[in-house]
């Protein structure tokens, strides 16, 4: 056996043989992946609804469609409430709206469907600000669901509801002549309609449906593969990537010990050239972080059927890409650090900043524009990207050429510079 694979088969027992480290090293990252998949949405399954309170003061028969409306639609989980406990339960957390319809609503929102100059009434949104995306889905919601009950009762109603609008135009004393006039003839009109169509006073026509949304939507989800989205995937490459880079770090530090208590030194004794020593360092940081890789991604595909979508070949290149560049980012570590007590601290921030800026915890497409271009040039986005590639993007293995290279090419960069800043002597 030569001088080299004896030390890389000593550093990997070394590291294995502490089953309490090597069991948090793999069960940490997959309980966290775990839950960072459940928050942004798990394994394919039907978006949850949004909880909100709907507070109905008018108790029309327009504002009792609206709320019977609302409730039957399946993104939103209604509870009608009194004012006090639904603003209550925003203000909790466990709701996340709160619908205030007023007294009079009905009948205003009928006059105000023809007359703007009178002033249109006001449906308060009490929301949790930590959930201000909710409220334009809630907003949205509410128009459509008002103008479609509130056009109904217009346009569709009895004659009385009609003759009513017409006496108010009438008697406006504010309202322009040649638009009276026009609102009076679309009166007219629709009075017309009604009595050729006395079914439709009775809810059996279209005209009673009122005014709806002029078109739908399809929701289709944009792959490679068949299967659909899996929050689970991203999450653990993310994962993946914030511990492999915590191991790299532990590996540097571990030379900065053995320099410590003396067993560089005797290292150095040994009839070894650098080359050997340093080699064989990297090479078994390398095979350590594939170990620890292999492990994580097995509880992924087992456990929450995380699949690999794309190439294999290319998932397997972007792990042994950035296995390289741990192993040779913990080398230049142990290169550059004093004291492992501070080395460890500088390194933590840096293995950090890199895992946030690749998006690992937050998607990058969330990121402002200008971080979304600086992320570029972050290695760890290169391995996360990669990693989503091959899994559930169900890209070809030409998707992964580019990442790969840059972190080989990177990798490379930092094993230079680690070779010819390490401290040989003290």
């Amino acid at each position: 056996m030569s001088a080299f694979t004896a030390l890389v088969r000593k550093d990997v027992r070394i590291y294995l043989s502490n089953r309490r480290a090597l069991l948090l090293s793999l069960v940490a990252p997959i309980l966290i992946s775990a839950f960072m998949g459940a928050v942004l949405g798990g394994g394919p399954s039907k978006p949850a609804a949004i909880p909100i309170g709907v507070v109905d003061l008018d108790q029309s028969t327009i504002s009792k469609k609206i709320v019977a409306d609302l409730a039957r639609d399946t993104t939103l989980a209604v509870r009608e409430l009194p004012k006090a406990q639904a603003i209550a339960l925003v203000r909790e957390g466990k709701i996340n709206a709160a619908a205030v319809i007023p007294q009079g609503f009905g009948q205003q929102a009928s006059d105000a469907l023809f007359r703007p100059d009178i002033g249109r009434p006001q449906i308060d949104i009490h929301y949790d600000p930590s959930q201000s995306m909710i409220l334009e889905v809630v907003k949205g919601l509410l128009t459509e669901y008002v103008m479609q009950v509130v056009s109904a009762d217009v346009f569709g109603g009895s004659s009385q509801s009609i003759a009513r609008q017409r006496d108010r135009v009438t008697n406006a004393k504010n309202l322009d002549p040649t638009f009276r006039d026009q609102l009076l003839n679309l009166f007219k009109s629709i009075e017309d309609v009604q009595v050729r169509n006395p079914e439709d006073q009775h809810g059996s026509g279209p005209a009673q449906q009122g005014l709806t949304m002029p078109f739908g939507t399809r929701d289709h989800q944009v792959t490679s593969g068949e299967r659909n989205y899996n929050a689970y995937a991203h999450s653990f490459a993310g994962m993946t990537v914030q511990f492999i880079l915590f191991m790299g770090v532990e590996l540097g530090i571990g030379l900065l010990l053995m320099r410590r208590m003396g067993l560089w030194q005797r290292l150095r004794a040994a009839p070894v050239s650098r080359a050997t020593l340093l080699g064989s360092r990297m090479t078994a940081g390398t095979i350590i972080a594939l170990i620890l890789m292999a492990g994580i991604f097995a509880a992924a595909i087992v456990v929450f059927k995380v699949r690999i979508e794309g190439s294999v070949v290319g998932f397997v290149a972007v792990a042994v890409s950035f296995a390289v560049l741990t192993s040779c980012l913990g080398l230049l570590i142990a290169a550059i650090g004093r004291t492992p007590e501070a080395t460890r601290g500088m390194a933590i921030v840096l293995t950090l900043l890199l895992v946030m800026l690749g998006g690992a915890w937050i998607p990058t497409f969330v990121f402002p524009a200008w971080l979304q271009s600086f992320t570029q040039i972050v290695p760890t986005r290169w391995a996360i990207d990669g990693f989503d590639a091959m899994t559930w993007r169900a890209q070809p293995v030409q998707a992964i050429y580019l990442p790969v290279a840059e972190l080989l090419g990177l990798s490379a960069v930092l094993g230079a510079l680690a070779v010819f800043t390490f401290r040989w002597e003290e």
